[in-house]
């Protein structure tokens, strides 16, 4: 990301604005971080994959990802007591594993957020230039669409958090009810030959494609971590951050389960492989056509539009106050963190993200690219494994926070969730990466590049912090501390943190 010319002390003084306090619940939270995963379009466009490759077990891959996040989150809102910083993954990982890796960290979240969020534009683009044709017989640009989604996103964003909140609480809701339409119309008929359970049997679940789906599953669960983000903006962060995190978890990955269930059964557990083969895109749309009606999946195709809106501007604010929490520290120019005077919204790094966001797709325009295979798939790709490895460094850093640098905070159960999560996001990373060519449908040089920038990422954001502690040291002192709020104090007996 960058900016105007700084003044003379940026880079060496913290921000100066501040978010609006007490403004969000748990509900408000759920919203925003719920509404980041885009589950209309999630499932619609991408539980059929899952369903091909996986088969009928896919519900389970869900579940399975759902356990596995719920494990993490154990380790991950304990700690939040003890973190200070709106930074969520920054912060955690410099409290954990020190202010080297908590900077790292920070500038691979910018850059995988922004990766998400920018490349998704792609997406909304594609479905909205389809829509737009088949509904109204209206032919735009792509590119024109991207556009004006990224001047709605940004004018959203700037009015503040709250209203951010109540419109993605409206969209939400409206897509979630779509969705539990379509599968409680396949439960009440039941389905194309009786419900049965066969997606939980052994037979389905074991199979080769399962380790796909699994990859397919976890991705649908990106942005439940940024419950963190808002604890600046919480109502009693200490209780609301944890509960909306085991909320919004345990809701999508019960969510998910159910309806990618219930359109196995509206094609039977026999036929359902082979629909998902046969119409990847429609078989969503197929099945809502069939056990409700064409008006419900005309509705449906306008949903999937704001569906991904709802996303854009959940991500867009996660990534404003990843940028606000750096300026905050004083790693980033203040610039960053002034806010809104009457809105409350750190809006300059709103300016900045959208401003990126339209040079990244014009140049994907300029250069005749297509907006799904090449602005989605290619940009998303690094933004979606750099989550996966934010989320392993913190689950570590949880493990060596309460073992080695507070230890009085420390429970075995927290430890134990620690090490637990370590270990399956370990595995769900490999799964990711040994099939990244299903998510990018890339050469393997074309993957090589795009997975590669994630640990470049890490390596610049290491090298920075080392130069920060020699040049800078008061800047480096800052990395993950926030401005102090009262909000995370820790008990009598730990050790400093976020120490090397």
């Amino acid at each position: 990301m960058t900016a105007p010319p700084p003044p003379s002390t940026a880079g060496s003084e913290p921000a100066q604005g501040h978010l609006k306090h007490g403004v969000l619940g748990t509900g408000s939270i759920v919203f925003m971080v719920v509404a980041a995963a885009a589950p209309l379009t999630i499932l619609a466009g991408i539980a059929p994959l899952a369903i091909l490759i996986g088969g009928i077990g896919a519900p389970v891959a869900y579940l399975f990802a759902g356990a596995t996040l719920a494990v993490f989150a154990v380790a991950f809102t304990r700690m939040t007591k003890h973190v200070g910083s709106a930074g969520a993954f920054y912060a955690y990982i410099a409290k954990g594993l020190g202010r080297t890796w908590g900077l790292a960290a920070a500038l691979l979240a910018l850059v995988s957020y922004n990766a998400i969020q920018i490349g998704v534009y792609g997406l909304l683009a594609v479905q909205t230039q389809a829509t737009l044709a088949d509904l109204f017989g209206l032919t735009v640009p792509w590119p024109v669409i991207a556009l004006v989604a990224i001047a709605l996103v940004f004018l959203v964003g700037w009015t503040g958090i709250d209203v951010g909140a109540k419109v993605l609480g409206v969209l939400l809701v409206l897509e979630t009810g779509i969705l539990l339409l379509l599968a409680f119309a396949v439960v009440f008929r039941g389905g194309a030959s009786g419900l049965d359970a066969a997606s939980f049997t052994p037979d389905a679940v074991f199979t080769p494609g399962m380790g796909a789906a699994l990859a397919f599953a976890f991705a649908a669960f990106i942005g439940f971590e940024s419950t963190a983000l808002y604890r600046s903006e919480a109502r009693d962060p200490e209780r609301t951050v944890p509960r909306a995190t085991y909320v919004a978890i345990v809701g999508m990955a019960v969510t998910y389960a159910f309806i990618v269930w219930a359109v196995v059964q509206a094609f039977g557990s026999d036929q359902a492989q082979a629909a998902a083969g046969g119409d990847l895109a429609g078989m969503f749309f197929t099945a809502i056509t069939t056990y409700v009606g064409p008006w419900a999946s005309t509705l449906m195709s306008l949903l999937i539009i704001s569906s991904v809106y709802a996303s854009q501007l959940a991500f867009h604010n996660a990534i404003n106050r990843y940028a606000f929490a750096l300026a905050e520290d004083g790693v980033l120019p203040g610039w960053f963190g002034t806010t809104h005077p009457r809105f409350g919204s750190p809006y300059r790094a709103g300016i900045v993200q959208s401003v990126v966001a339209a040079v990244v797709v014009l140049g994907f325009a300029v250069a005749g690219a297509d907006p799904y295979t090449r602005l989605l798939l290619w940009v998303n790709t690094p933004g979606a494994v750099g989550i996966f490895v934010l989320m392993l460094l913190t689950a570590l850093a949880a493990v060596a926070y309460f073992l080695r640098r507070n230890r009085a905070a420390s429970t075995p159960t927290t430890v134990a969730a620690g090490v637990t999560s370590t270990v399956l996001l370990a595995v769900a990373l490999y799964v990711t990466l040994d099939n990244v060519e299903l998510i990018t449908a890339s050469s393997a040089a074309v993957n090589a590049v795009l997975v590669g920038i994630v640990p470049l990422t890490l390596l610049v954001g290491v090298a920075l912090a080392r130069w920060l502690r020699r040049s800078r040291p008061a800047v480096y002192a800052r990395i993950g501390e926030g401005r102090d709020d009262g909000a995370a104090e820790v008990p009598a007996g730990a050790s400093p943190v976020g120490a090397a």
